[in-house]
């Protein structure tokens, strides 16, 4: 039955149907061949995967992340980012992967920081005598940092499903990208080194503290929403809400640099973003419940464990099907579709599940600039105006750098974990 099952959901998906028409289809079919199951549960399941108070945090954060981009607020972030490690041998490089920290902290979406940083450090970097291709690569695989550093959409994604606070998978994904974005900084100075790139001459106190000065109301949004989370003032959810408002407030009245119809077009591109990923957590709720009702979901965790109770090699499995689905699928669809049938394998094996929560990001970090269908690939080729092919060829050399910091979080689970259980008591 399960078997059958997946083979029909592989082949809706392989004639090119939407993520969300196959799933629904595949569940609708799977219920008409059962005598006696009304189809009426199918929409009463999407409806309840929507009815959750956590989800309500995804479209104000995508708001939140479309306002700071629009609003100056990248742009000056990313200048004090370029004042700080400038100077320093392959500045240019470790300025695109610290200005790809500071934005993900404030969009939690992957692409979009790719776009925001590569507007400004694409032409920069090439004029300075940096390969296209590796530049191209850099902004791809430092831009998937947008889903691993908090707040992240992928992280309140996984929490709803797996049941994890996603407060604590915040604190863990901090540890995470330092790690990440520390593997990239030691690459990029050997690549200068190697290159013969001379540092560049120290600014000066006052230029730096000019543009801290400049960017601060952008700086202090993380301190806003970390801080908020974690000191108890309000849920991830508030804190959403209380970045929409803060960043519209700098926009139209400090920067100045939204106005009433620019702030019209950021709310319906961040609708329409948003029922993108609506639609596909609606599917995949429905999905989520068929295989537990048909028992699937046991099944397959009961023959994972047959095949062995290590954590470390169960882990290894994990790594290799969720990298392996990354180069097919959009974060948000595979922890929707992987999670339920593997949360409970994590559980049996003592592995922690806001531990795998990081893994599992990671992973699709990698998987944005992973050919064939890296979202990353696709969108810094229209950024860089070159074909398809050379955006892979620059970004394969860094995907073998990512597995690298993929396999340091996972051999250390106390990087992800330390902040969560020194906040969080009974962790």
């Amino acid at each position: 039955m399960g078997a059958s099952f997946f083979v029909m959901v592989s082949g809706l998906l392989t004639v090119g149907l939407p993520i969300f028409v196959a799933l629904t289809l595949a569940v609708f079919i799977g219920l008409h061949l059962e005598n006696g199951t009304p189809l009426m549960l199918i929409i009463q399941r999407m409806f309840s995967g929507l009815d959750s108070f956590p989800l309500m945090a995804i479209p104000l954060f995508i708001l939140a992340g479309n306002l700071m981009s629009t609003g100056g607020l990248s742009q000056r972030i990313l200048r004090v980012a370029m004042l700080l490690v400038g100077p320093m041998r392959g500045g240019l490089a470790m300025t695109t992967v610290t200005g790809s920290m500071f934005f993900g902290a404030i969009s939690g979406s992957s692409p979009a920081t790719v776009v925001s940083i590569g507007r400004m450090m694409l032409p920069t970097m090439t004029e300075q005598g940096y390969d296209k291709k590796f530049t191209l690569g850099l902004l791809m695989a430092t831009g998937a940092l947008g889903i691993i550093i908090p707040p992240s959409i992928f992280m309140i994604v996984y929490g709803a499903v797996a049941g994890v606070s996603i407060g604590a998978l915040f604190m863990a994904g901090i540890g995470a990208g330092l790690v990440y974005g520390a593997v990239f900084f030691g690459y990029c100075w050997y690549r200068a080194r190697r290159d013969g790139l001379e540092p560049r001459p120290w600014p000066g106190l006052g230029e730096l503290l000019a543009a801290v000065r400049e960017a601060i109301w952008g700086l202090a949004i993380p301190v806003l929403i970390l801080g908020g989370i974690y000191g108890g003032v309000f849920t991830p959810t508030e804190a959403a809400a209380v970045a929409v408002a803060y960043a519209a407030f700098v926009g139209l009245f400090v920067y100045r640099e939204l106005d009433l119809a620019s702030l019209w077009k950021v709310c319906v591109d961040s609708a329409v973003i948003t029922a993108q990923v609506m639609i596909i957590i609606s599917a995949a709720a429905a999905f989520s419940w068929y295989l537990t009702s048909t028992g699937i979901t046991e099944t397959i965790a009961g023959g994972l464990l047959a095949l062995s109770d290590s954590p470390w090699t169960l882990l290894l499995l994990i790594n290799v099907v969720v990298l392996i689905a990354g180069m097919f699928l959009d974060p948000n669809s595979i922890v929707i579709i992987l999670v339920p049938l593997i949360v409970n394998v994590a559980r049996a094996v003592g592995i922690d599940l806001v531990h795998l929560g990081v893994i599992l990001c990671v992973n699709c970090a990698i998987g944005m600039f992973t050919p064939p269908f890296g979202m990353n690939l696709f969108v810094a080729s229209g950024l860089g105006n070159v074909r398809y092919s050379e955006a892979v060829r620059g970004a394969l050399p860094l995907v073998w750098l990512a597995m690298l910091a993929l396999l340091i979080v996972n051999v250390f689970p106390e990087i992800s974990l330390w902040l969560p259980r020194t906040v969080v008591s009974g962790m």
